[in-house]
């Protein structure tokens, strides 16, 4: 089996504000597979974006293990990793600002970060060429930013993330400031490059409806792998229809899109329960785990239902406690027995 691109093990980053520890990411576990087009979902301070700045190379984790390609993140110094983000990374931010300089034209903007690498001449003009085609702007090159229009700058800085050739792509919220016609277009332009180029593309965003754009969608809650979304098509016929006009009763063949969300259980069985789900059914504190015939059913502790059963659990736990404090108790009285 192929080892994955991307691999996180165990994940975790502390921040340090205003004296107290914040938690980002607690013990997260993520694989992402070589060429996939896949996008990271949460809420605003779930720990989307620390996932993708340690992907990229821009924060360090406070524990863990994270891997892009033969590259060791935890163990690069900086100059590796300043190397590793010019040579093997591409980003694409949300606000057009930050990825493009307003005084140069779309092809300048392109050729930039090879010029900065050191690459010069003909090949260079070339390639910056090149890439504002394969985003869908020839013709364009020339143009100011001033008069493209958001959805073009957007593919301009995509062309700019893809200058120095990397392996990986990330986009930061890179439809949020376009509509959603432009929007497609844009995650349209991801599936073209990532076929064309072999690229990996993670894509960090707020919206769930991403996953029709995407193979596959992670959801981050608190700073750990709530749930998966994968995206798949099949074929479904239809049943034979008589057409007036051409007299046809063939069946007729459509692509249906089927989505299925998994939750996804960490290395020590935990999992994350949709919020969702436990409003519902009104699961809170505690619940009562039932094996069926099907798997586990998770339901609600009745406190008239399940109050003995309950009950029972905290007089078993409250009599382990009491032996291991009798136990502990005993072994000092031997051991001063012994010494006297």
């Amino acid at each position: 089996m192929n080892e994955p691109f991307i691999l996180c093990d165990g994940l975790v980053k502390i921040f340090q504000v205003a004296g107290l520890e914040v938690l980002a990411l607690q013990g997260l576990n993520l694989s992402v597979r070589q060429g996939e087009l896949m996008a990271i979902i949460g809420a605003s301070g779930s720990g989307k974006s620390t996932l993708m700045n340690i992907l990229g190379g821009l924060d360090r984790p406070t524990a863990g293990r994270v891997r892009v390609g033969e590259h060791d993140l935890l163990k690069m110094n900086e100059i590796e990793l300043t190397r590793y983000r010019r040579e093997e990374v591409g980003f694409v931010w949300q606000q057009s600002a930050r990825n493009l300089v307003p005084y140069l034209n779309a092809v300048e903007n392109v050729e930039l970060p090879m010029t900065l690498a050191g690459a010069s001449g003909k090949a260079k003009h070339e390639r910056a060429e090149y890439l504002l085609e394969l985003v869908g702007l020839f013709g364009r090159s020339k143009h100011g930013l001033s008069e493209l229009s958001g959805g073009e700058q957007q593919r301009v800085a995509i062309a700019v993330s893809l200058a120095n050739n990397p392996s990986l792509l990330l986009a930061d919220e890179p439809t949020g400031e376009v509509d959603s016609a432009t929007a497609k277009i844009i995650y349209s332009t991801f599936h073209h490059l990532t076929s064309e180029l072999g690229l990996t593309t993670v894509i960090v965003s707020h919206d769930p409806g991403i996953a029709r754009h995407v193979e596959r969608v992670v959801a981050i809650r608190d700073g750990m792998l709530a749930s998966e979304t994968r995206r798949s098509t099949r074929v479904q016929v239809n049943e034979a229809h008589d057409s007036e006009a051409e007299g046809d009763t063939s069946p007729s063949h459509v692509l249906v899109e089927h989505f299925e969300e998994l939750v996804v259980l960490d290395s020590a069985g935990r999992l994350q329960v949709p919020k969702e789900f436990l409003e519902q059914f009104n699961i809170k504190g505690r619940a009562i785990l039932d094996v069926t015939d099907d798997g586990i059913l998770i339901r609600a502790a009745s406190s008239e239902r399940d109050a003995p059963e309950l009950a029972a659990q905290e007089r078993a736990r409250d009599e382990r406690k009491r032996t291991q404090r009798e136990g502990g108790r005993s072994i000092w009285d031997r051991l001063r027995r012994k010494k006297n």
